[in-house]
């Protein structure tokens, strides 16, 4: 059986890898052939330049006549005994040359760094005399040179974005599932929930249940709002001018009741008291609903959860707090990761989708604050502040 790793992708990226090496080194084994071949061809021009200076036969002169036409592509710079340039080059831009002074110096410096040993044509032997040509490299060499780099821009682009399509299809393949586990969750959870409200009319028909029945009816609803929720996942949701006070308030008397009396719960509403902006109800109190819970599991049913808001010019701030014990620092940035949890039950689903919630579909943000282990962690909640608009306008 093949490792878990070892899949099409990898294939896939190694045969890439695998082509664009053979293409690096088969280009430069060719550009090493084409420079041999252009080095010849210059010494050939140069002894052809020789022999046009020193042979009197005409059939002679007029061969090295044609060799020397017939180099338009090598560019070559003419300089003397002593290395400096004569004024004499082949295949260069001549308006360059007239318009800028140091072209020509430019040029042979650039040669020069090509490591290609001059050629040197010899006039006369006392005083000593001669002419160095130097030589660069003709466009095609150049081109030959430069597409294994395009090669490898052009595979890598490809590699990143095949990446790309993968990941964006293994996120739409894993939205998918969520949604449709969410879904079939809520198909699951409505014949039960039907059957409590059945049992239910039949509770409130005895006086003696009077005390108990509010409250049975609370989780009724509850179970309700929930098998809703599931049953939204995946759809867009609509979004409502809602303040987020009362939001926080309804969760807050919601989770107390069902809390021991030794979990301390403090919530401020001075700054947010009348503060509105779009919110989907049900879908904000469900990531209340898991931040509380992640809290009430962290303080273990004694310590302190508290909520404090503040706003900004384009913000609203929501933290969350408790006493708890603290997210080791190695989990930080695995708690909203789908599936992670470091409790014996559930699903680690619960960070995950009210990241989402709040990302995806309120356009805010939620994170870690900060967290210290045996001091408590601070989950905040980012939403824009949003104008409600006046009455009459569009």
């Amino acid at each position: 059986m093949l490792p878990q790793w070892f899949n099409w992708r990898i294939i896939l990226i190694g045969i890439a890898i695998i082509l664009v090496s053979g293409t690096i080194f088969y280009s430069q084994y060719v550009s090493g052939k084409i420079a041999r071949e252009e080095r010849k061809n210059v010494e050939a021009w140069v002894e052809a330049q020789r022999t046009i200076l020193n042979s009197s036969d005409s059939a002679s002169i007029n061969l090295a006549t044609k060799i020397s036409t017939e180099n338009n592509q090598i560019p070559i710079i003419e300089t003397n005994e002593k290395d400096s340039i004569t004024g004499n080059y082949l295949n260069l831009d001549t308006v360059k040359v007239k318009a800028e002074k140091t072209y020509l110096s430019n040029k042979l410096a650039d040669f020069k760094r090509y490591n290609h040993k001059p050629i040197i044509l010899v006039l006369k032997e006392s005083p000593y005399t001669a002419n160095r040509y130097y030589y660069g490299e003709s466009q095609l060499l150049k081109e030959v040179k430069l597409y294994p780099i395009v090669q490898l821009i052009i595979v890598a682009l490809f590699i990143t974005i095949a990446i790309v399509a993968l990941q964006t299809s293994y996120r739409s393949a894993q939205n998918q599932l969520w949604a449709s586990m969410a879904k079939e969750t809520a198909h699951q959870l409505g014949t039960p929930v039907s059957s409590l409200q059945g049992w239910l009319e039949i509770l409130k028909e005895q006086e003696a249940n009077a005390a108990i029945v509010p409250e049975i009816a609370k989780d009724v609803n509850r179970l309700l709002l929930i098998t809703d929720r599931f049953g939204k996942i995946g759809s867009e949701p609509q979004l409502e001018w809602r303040k987020p006070v009362e939001q926080i308030h309804f969760m807050l008397d919601y989770m107390k009741k069902r809390t021991g009396g030794q979990v301390n719960f403090i919530f401020d509403d001075s700054i947010l008291k009348n503060i509105t902006t779009l919110l989907s109800p049900p879908l904000f109190d469900w990531v209340l609903e898991n931040l509380i819970k992640n809290a009430l599991d962290a303080i273990e049913g004694n310590g302190t959860i508290s909520i404090t808001t503040s706003i900004t010019a384009e913000e609203i701030l929501i933290d969350v707090t408790d006493t708890g014990k603290g997210i080791a620092k190695n989990h930080i940035n695995n708690v909203f990761k789908p599936g992670f949890t470091t409790k014996k039950r559930g699903w680690g689903l619960g960070l995950s989708l009210s990241k989402r919630i709040i990302e995806q579909y309120h356009k805010g943000k939620l994170f870690v604050k900060c967290s210290e282990q045996g001091k408590g962690t601070t989950f905040r909640i980012i939403l824009p502040l949003q104008a409600l608009p006046l009455a009459g306008s569009l």
